[in-house]
């Protein structure tokens, strides 16, 4: 008869137990140890990697800010010393200068007009390609290539075009002098700005278009709602995180354009045209007075940040908050 099998299992070794408590407090040390270890790299590779686009940011950003500050202070003309302190007379100049408050005015209005004709146009546009209609690929490049051209080019081409006996007077029903009347030199500007500028905020509302639920409009034109109140009720209100930051960029935009009123007018005539950033750059690099040029940048910053600070606080709070909200529940 075979052996039984738990008879054949040999008796356990004698000796002390092992206590696995004791043994857990003893590794406890080396167990936070560790952690600690793990933490101090990822936070060396974080640094690592972090360290040089804050030392660009530092180098790039910062620095001209404060060194712009400190220029602000003085009647400097870029060469020589810095040894003629002025204090706060740069900025009260600027607001005195009435060529620099109407600069500061033609940048409202540039901000008024891209708000309320600009932005409704591309969003109009954006609605009609992202209908189903024939051809709308072909209509999202053509709308968008302005924006892939520089500003440069952009400003010769329109010269060009607007010059007298140009292709605008060939086109127009009336000869005008778009870029030497003072009266609408402003509004022709704007034209080229729109043209240059719309497709980037049309691609904006498109793709916000785009993420809109079909069920939902679908919806309620089963429950009797015409387009209109669709758009109204349903498509606008979902589209509005889009519309706010797209307002957003169209503000700051305006309050830094430069380059084509640089390229176009120079912002002439008679400062017709004139904008901050013209303003400045004429200032200091034409007249040498970058002690009070350095001052309208600073007021430039000023407004931008103010605007920014204004706009995140009181305009794009409820978009940030969910935002947050939708992470956290992750």
């Amino acid at each position: 008869m075979p052996p039984r099998r738990d008879s054949a299992r040999l008796p356990a070794p004698a000796g002390p137990a092992v206590d696995p408590p004791h043994r857990a407090v003893l590794s406890a040390p080396a167990r936070r140890l560790s952690r600690r270890a793990r933490a101090r790299r990822r936070w060396a590779t974080i640094a690592l990697f972090l360290a040089p686009a804050l030392a660009l940011y530092l180098l790039l950003v910062v620095a001209p800010v404060v060194q712009a500050i400190y220029y602000s202070g003085f009647a400097w003309s870029g060469l020589g010393s810095l040894d003629n302190f002025v204090g706060l007379e740069n900025f009260k100049r600027a607001f005195a200068d009435e060529v620099f408050v109407g600069a500061l005015r033609h940048n409202a209005i540039i901000i008024v007009l891209s708000l309320f004709v600009q932005l409704p146009f591309a969003l109009a546009t954006a609605m009609i390609v992202n209908a189903r209609v024939r051809g709308r690929a072909l209509l999202r490049v053509l709308f968008f290539a302005p924006f892939v051209l520089s500003e440069v080019v952009t400003g010769v081409i329109w010269t060009l075009m607007l010059q007298p006996g140009g292709l605008a007077d060939a086109v127009m029903p009336v000869d005008r002098q778009w870029l030497a009347d003072p009266g609408i030199v402003l509004y022709t500007l704007f034209v080229v700005i729109s043209w240059k500028y719309f497709g980037f905020h049309m691609i904006l509302y498109l793709t916000g278009l785009q993420q809109i639920p079909r069920e939902l409009e679908e919806a309620a034109e089963i429950d009797g709602a015409t387009k209109w109140q669709v758009f109204r009720h349903v498509t606008l209100p979902l589209l509005g995180p889009t519309i706010r930051i797209s307002s957003f960029l169209s503000i700051i935009g305006a309050i830094q354009l430069f380059d084509l009123v640089w390229v176009m007018t120079g912002g002439g005539p008679v400062n017709a045209s004139n904008t901050m950033a013209v303003y400045m750059i004429d200032r200091s690099f034409q007249r040498f007075q970058f002690g009070y040029a350095s001052a309208v940048a600073v007021i430039m910053l000023v407004i931008s940040l103010a605007i920014a600070l204004f706009y995140q606080r009181f305009v794009l709070r409820r978009d940030l908050d969910g935002a947050l909200t939708s992470m956290g529940a992750r």
